[in-house]
Parts: C-alpha cells; structure tokens; sequence
C-alpha cells in the first residue's frame, strides 16, 4: 500500500470518528440541560480517570458519566500525589488576567515602593473584609487596587455605603476609616462612580463572595487572608518571577 493511499484511508476513518468525539460532549449536555434547565454550562471535557466528564457550570465544577445519568460533587484527590485535582482545576478555571480589569473603577494605595501588586473585591459593611484590611495594614511594598463591591443582600445599606466612599473629598481615607474604625461618610453617594459597573464585573467574574483577591499572576482567593499567608504567597511568586 502506497503513502498516498495510506494517507487517504487515514483521513477518511478520522472524519468518520470525528462526530463520535464531539457525540459524548453534546449529549451530555443535551441531558444536563433537561435535567437541570437554567444552568450556565460552560464546558464538558473528558478527563483521564474512571471515564468521567468533567462539567464546568456557573462557575463550579462537578462530574458526571456519559449519559449524564449521574452528577459527582466534591473533590478528586490523586492518591499517588495526594494533589487534589479538582482544587487545581477550580485555580486554573478562576483566573482573572489582571490586565483586564479597569483599574479606574477600583480605589488604589500605594504603600512602600508598590512593587507587588494585589486587586481585592471588598465590601465595605461585610466583616470578612475588616479583617483582611486589618492584615493589609502589615503589609509593605505593595499596591492594593480595591473594587467596591456591595452585597446588598447579605449586608443591606451597603450600596449606599460604597457610593458614598467613592463621593467623598477624599475617598481613600473614607474607605480606611469604614473599613478599620467603621466610621461612614455623611454624603447622599449621589456622584459619578463606577459601583454598579463593579457589580457587573464581579458577576462575569462569578464572585459570589466578599473579600475575593486577585493576585498579579491570576489566581485568585476567595476569603480574608492572614498577612503572614499573604507574604508566603507574594513571596512564593516572586522567585517564580510572577
């Protein structure tokens, strides 16, 4: 048989394959969708373990069969490595590029020479974000770029809080005196500001919870950080050159 024809017999058996490597994906999330209507589903890939898919839904992950007859929540632990292989999807998944984000929507404070860079989608009334600020205030050689972020239904008021931050004269100091002496500006918030662009953002970026920091290489954390976690990290990406 000569090359040409190999080559032909070849190209004819992938297009015929084809459409079964795409069938499995499809009908998954033909039945995913049935099953559970409304759901955001972003991605279906077949991962290497035990025939299960992989499904990316608003965010999260979870996993199914090939008929979608069975959905797996939780976490896959690789045993010989003991790495939790879904956490590490999740990071790789969540990474925001940090180029992207309008960093004129955000407040910024430079402390030291700023070299190290941290972006933090804060809520000014949540309690979580205090404690992260308190940690931050350890913190040295960094730029901190804060996105307001108001979860009206967890904390309600609190829209009216971040826009008020933003109207003030001076709105760096108006947002530390929130969020370390919990001492609120007087104005009506009633000025240009980029709050409800932020909520926007945050959806996009599915944070559902506040404090979520961003890190200059993309990962991302959801939750308040211990300072001395928060310099193992920076540190960490620094020899990386991140």
């Amino acid at each position: 048989m000569n090359k040409h024809i190999q080559q032909t017999l070849l190209a004819g058996l992938l297009m015929c394959l084809f459409p079964f490597v795409h069938a499995d994906d499809a009908s998954i999330r033909k039945n995913l969708s049935s099953r559970f209507p409304g759901t955001q589903i972003s991605s279906i890939t077949k991962t290497p373990y035990s025939g299960l898919y992989e499904v990316v839904a608003d965010g999260q992950i979870a996993y199914t069969d090939e008929n979608a007859d069975y959905l797996f929540l939780g976490n896959i632990i690789d045993t010989k490595t003991r790495k939790n292989l879904t956490q590490e999807r999740l990071v790789k998944l969540s990474a925001v590029n940090p180029a992207t984000l309008p960093l004129e929507h955000a407040l910024k404070f430079v402390k030291g020479d700023g070299s190290r860079k941290l972006y933090i989608f804060s809520d000014p009334e949540c309690p979580f974000c205090k404690r992260l600020e308190q940690e931050l205030t350890k913190i040295n050689n960094v730029t901190l770029y804060f996105f307001p972020y108001p979860l009206e239904s967890l904390h309600p008021g609190t829209t009216g809080v971040a826009k008020a931050i933003w109207c003030s004269k001076d709105r760096n100091k108006a947002w530390q005196n929130a969020l370390l002496k919990n001492v609120f500006p007087k104005n009506d918030g009633k000025c240009d500001n980029p709050i409800d662009d932020d909520l926007v953002l945050g959806q996009k970026l599915h944070i559902t919870g506040t404090p979520t920091i961003i890190f200059s290489n993309g990962d991302r954390v959801p939750g308040a950080m211990p300072a001395s976690q928060l310099e193992d990290k920076l540190l960490t990406m620094e020899k990386k050159g991140q």
